[in-house]
C-alpha cells in the first residue's frame, strides 16, 4: 500500500510538471505573436558623435527629423539668422508688398554693419534682388538690414515680425534681437538646430531662394564687385542646393545645408562646431547618412466614388491628395495603400466633407495617411426630384 501511494506521488508530480510546462508555453504564445505581427519599430539611429553642440537633419518634403543631437538646445546662430530674415522678405514679395525690380535707398544705419558686407554707401540705391542676393550669396550684413527697413520701416519693426512669424511655425526655442546675427552686443539673440529646420523648411519653399543659393559666384554693380559663396558644400558636396552658412566668436561656426538627390530633399543643421571645416565635415557626414539610409516615397492623388443613399446624386465623387514619406533605402516598393471608405454614405454630403482616408503602411506598419474629400455638395432628394426619377424608371421598364 506505502509503495502505491509512493507511484502514485510520484505520477502526480509529473503531471504537475508537465501541466506548468504546458501552461507557461502557452502563456508565451500571445507574446510571441505580437512580436511578429504588431507594428515593426524602426531600428535606432546611431550616435554619429558630431563634433558641434547640436544638431538636426530633417527631410524637406514632410518635416520628418532622420537625426538629431541636442536639437533642442537655444544656442548663438550667428548669419544662419538671416534665414528669417529671408523668409520675410520673400513673403513680402509673395503678397505683392515689395517687388525684386524695386530700388532700395541705403540708410546710414544699415551701411554702419560690420562683418561680411558689400560695403553699401548710405544713399546709394540697389535692387531688392541684388540685395537678396548678397544676403544669400555673400551673407552681408548691411543687405539684410536695408531690406529689413525697405520692407517694415525700421530693423526693430522687423526684428518683431522676425519673432511673431517664429512663433507661428512652433519655433519655441527662438528669440531674434537683430536681422543678422552680429551679437558683439546681443544678450538674448538664440535659436536651436530644430528651429533652424523649420524655418529653412519654410524659406525653401519659395523656389527663388534656391535659385540665388545654389550659386557659387556671381557679381552686382554692374559686374564691378564679385560675391562668393559662403557655403563651400554648393561647390564640393553633390546634390547641395545652398542654404546659409553663420560664423562669430560666440556662435563659432553653424550652417544650415540643403542638398537633394534622388528625389530625396533634406535639410541639414550644424550649430557651434570649432572651426569652418569641422562644420563643413560634420554636415558632409549628416548628409551622407541621410542619403545612405533613406529613401523618398510617393504616391499619386486619386479618385473614388462612394453611393449615396437619399442623395439628389446617388454617386458622391470624392479626391485624396498625393503622400510622401521618407523610408528605409530600399524599402519604397513595400508601402502598401488600403482604401477605407463606407458601403455608402447619407445624405446630405457637404463639399470638403471627408468621408474616408487612404492608410499607407510599411511592413504593417503606418506611416501616413492622406483624408478622402468629398468633391461636391449631394442635398437630400426632394419630392419632385423623387417623383421624376421613379417615373423615368418606370418609363424604361
Amino acid at each position: 500500500m506505502i509503495f502505491l501511494k509512493k507511484i502514485l506521488k510520484k505520477i502526480l508530480k509529473k503531471t504537475v510538471a508537465c501541466l506548468l510546462v504546458f501552461l507557461l508555453t502557452v502563456a508565451m504564445i500571445p507574446s510571441a505573436v505580437a512580436q511578429t505581427t504588431g507594428a515593426i519599430a524602426e531600428s535606432a539611429a546611431p550616435d554619429l558623435a558630431l563634433p558641434c553642440a547640436s544638431a538636426i537633419l530633417m527631410d524637406a518634403a514632410t518635416g520628418q527629423v532622420l537625426y538629431e543631437q541636442n536639437a533642442d538646445q537655444a544656442l548663438p546662430p550667428a548669419s544662419v539668422t538671416k534665414i528669417m530674415t529671408l523668409l520675410l522678405v520673400m513673403e513680402a514679395i509673395d503678397s505683392g508688398k515689395i517687388s525684386l525690380t524695386d530700388a532700395v535707398t541705403v540708410s546710414a544705419h544699415a551701411a554702419s554693419m560690420g562683418g561680411s558686407q558689400v560695403y553699401l554707401k548710405e544713399g546709394e540705391q540697389m535692387s531688392v534682388e541684388e540685395m537678396l542676393k548678397c544676403v544669400v550669396i555673400a551673407s552681408a550684413n548691411d543687405c539684410a538690414v536695408a531690406l529689413a527697413e525697405f520692407v517694415a520701416g525700421s530693423e526693430e519693426s522687423f526684428v518683431r515680425a522676425m519673432n511673431e512669424r517664429a512663433a507661428a511655425l512652433g519655433m519655441s526655442n527662438t528669440h531674434f534681437e537683430n536681422t543678422n546675427g552680429l551679437d558683439d552686443t546681443a544678450t538674448n539673440h538664440v535659436i536651436s538646430a530644430r528651429d533652424i529646420a523649420i524655418m529653412s523648411r519654410e524659406l525653401i519653399s519659395h523656389q527663388k531662394i534656391l535659385e540665388y543659393s545654389g550659386i557659387w559666384m556671381d557679381t552686382i554693380r554692374d559686374g564691378s564687385f564679385g560675391l562668393t559663396n559662403t557655403n563651400r558644400l554648393v561647390r564640393f558636396y553633390p546634390g547641395c542646393t545652398g542654404l546659409k552658412t553663420g560664423s562669430t566668436a560666440k556662435a563659432k561656426f553653424c550652417i544650415s545645408a540643403t542638398a537633394e538627390r534622388d528625389g530625396l530633399s533634406l535639410i541639414c543643421v550644424i550649430m557651434a562646431a570649432d572651426t569652418r571645416d569641422i562644420r563643413n565635415a560634420a554636415a558632409t557626414k549628416l548628409l551622407d547618412y541621410g542619403f545612405a539610409n533613406y529613401s523618398a516615397y510617393s504616391a499619386q492623388a486619386g479618385e473614388v466614388a462612394v453611393t449615396v443613399k437619399g442623395g439628389a446624386e446617388p454617386v458622391c465623387q470624392a479626391d485624396y491628395k498625393g503622400f510622401g514619406a521618407v523610408v528605409p533605402k530600399g524599402k519604397s516598393e513595400r508601402v502598401e495603400k488600403q482604401i477605407i471608405v463606407p458601403a455608402s454614405l447619407e445624405a446630405p454630403v457637404a463639399a470638403g466633407e471627408e468621408i474616408g482616408q487612404v492608410m499607407y503602411y510599411l511592413e504593417g506598419r503606418e506611416i501616413g495617411s492622406v483624408p478622402i474629400l468629398a468633391r461636391e455638395e449631394i442635398a437630400r432628394i426632394d419630392f419632385s426630384t423623387l417623383f421624376c426619377r421613379l417615373l423615368s424608371q418606370f418609363l424604361l421598364i
